[in-house]
């Protein structure tokens, strides 16, 4: 066996380390590694294969988020939130609106509430389908990879009967939805959460004694609740050291309160813990889908109030009153009263909050989001020191890092 790697001073010289005998070599992983999903790059020193430092850089996507909105009319926003985490895009969509509605001082109604809870908790599931079946396949996992995959193409086959498009479905309305769910939805839903359910109880017994995934993730890259709370991580990574924190809990918006789900946390707070916390959050996912079948009432999902909600087509085309709102509020948009307002709720990947300011125009003055896993990065360089380059693959993959939402 191998001794122990020599402990390093990461200021040491890039040449020789303090005892002599360690050479310290920095190389730059990514940002074209297929493993750092894009624009992010690692600085990384190295003893051996032993990462004694790591300098992150999250790159640049230019994706200008907050300003695009404030140039275009509150409703022209909701597209833009789409491209945030694009793995749970209809999430931001409604937290975003109803950052707004508050603004407006209006409540959607209980059906639209029931729908976007219905929604938003697929979507999470979709979520963390990508994020584990990813992270699986980046391990050497790749059958899992391949049947977290085949659950999630399910998933965006209920999106897209739902809102029309698979990916960016900017579905959520100011005051309401773009349409209710169709006729057989519950039936389409209820089947493929019985193969989703299927595809986890797979995943899970490949999974749960694999000795080489395991060793892979167990005691990697751990974080203290202490250090996960001052770093601002939420979410996952945050309920993985055990802290019991989930805005749907704490923070209840839409109809969370209404719904009865555990919140899953961890106790050591590594990469295995991250892992079984997004896994256990899917089924308590499908738990809220099948609550929300049971209870949601009738009756519509827009508010009737023709100086927010577009009027029905058939409204436009055959009588004026229809088509001067319609043109007043695709052309000025909505008109919100003067005032700020910060909204969270719980995405993907933990906090995702809107602060909007309105100066009484048809457009924000002022949009800032607030990007969870851009904190989870900002934890990535002490997760990883004194653990091995390909630990770097596995706690990257459980950040969970979204370019959109990352660099907004």
């Amino acid at each position: 066996m191998a001794d122990a790697p020599h402990t390093v001073d990461p200021k040491s010289s890039p040449e020789i380390a303090s005892d002599g005998f360690s050479e310290i070599m920095e190389l730059q992983m990514g940002p074209s590694h297929p493993a750092t999903h894009g624009t992010i790059k690692f600085n990384l020193r190295l003893d051996g294969e032993t990462i004694v430092g790591c300098e992150t850089e999250i790159g640049y996507l230019h994706r200008g988020f907050e300003k695009m909105c404030e140039q275009g009319t509150w409703t022209q926003c909701i597209p833009y939130t789409d491209r945030l985490n694009y793995a749970s895009p209809i999430i931001n969509n409604f937290i975003f609106v109803e950052a707004a509605e508050r603004l407006l001082a209006i409540t959607p109604p209980e059906r639209c509430s029931y729908i976007r809870v219905l929604l938003s908790e697929l979507s999470r599931i979709g979520d963390h389908l990508t994020c584990l079946g990813m992270g699986a396949a980046e391990m050497g996992a790749v059958t899992v990879g391949f049947f977290m995959n085949e659950a999630r193409e399910l998933i965006y086959n209920l999106m897209q009967a739902a809102t029309g498009a698979r990916l960016t479905v900017s579905h959520g309305r100011i005051g309401g939805l773009a349409r209710d769910l169709p006729e057989d939805f519950e039936q389409q839903a209820r089947a493929a959460m019985a193969k989703t359910q299927e595809t986890l109880d797979d995943c899970e017994r490949l999974l749960e004694r694999n000795r080489i995934f395991i060793d892979r993730m167990a005691g990697i890259a751990v974080l203290t609740p202490e250090r996960a709370i001052s770093l601002g991580l939420t979410g996952p990574m945050l309920r993985s050291t055990g802290v019991k924190r989930d805005l749907r809990k704490d923070e209840p918006y839409m109809v969370y309160d209404r719904f009865d789900f555990e919140v899953p946390v961890g106790t050591k707070g590594d990469n295995f813990d991250r892992f079984s916390v997004r896994f256990e959050e899917m089924r308590q996912s499908m738990r809220i889908v099948d609550q929300a079948f049971k209870s949601m009432p009738e009756g519509p999902v827009s508010i009737d109030d023709p100086t927010i909600v577009l009027p029905q087509k058939k409204d436009v085309y055959e009588n004026i009153e229809g088509l001067m709102a319609h043109f007043k509020l695709v052309i000025e948009g909505i008109r919100v009263p003067v005032g700020e307002v910060y909204f969270a709720g719980e995405g993907g990947n933990g906090e995702v909050g809107f602060y909007l300011v309105s100066d009484g125009s048809g457009r924000p003055f002022r949009v800032r989001v607030r990007p969870p896993c851009f904190y989870g990065m900002s934890a990535v360089s002490e997760m990883v020191t004194g653990h091995a380059i390909a630990d770097l693959v596995a706690t990257f993959g459980m950040v969970n890092m979204i370019g959109g939402e990352c660099d907004r």
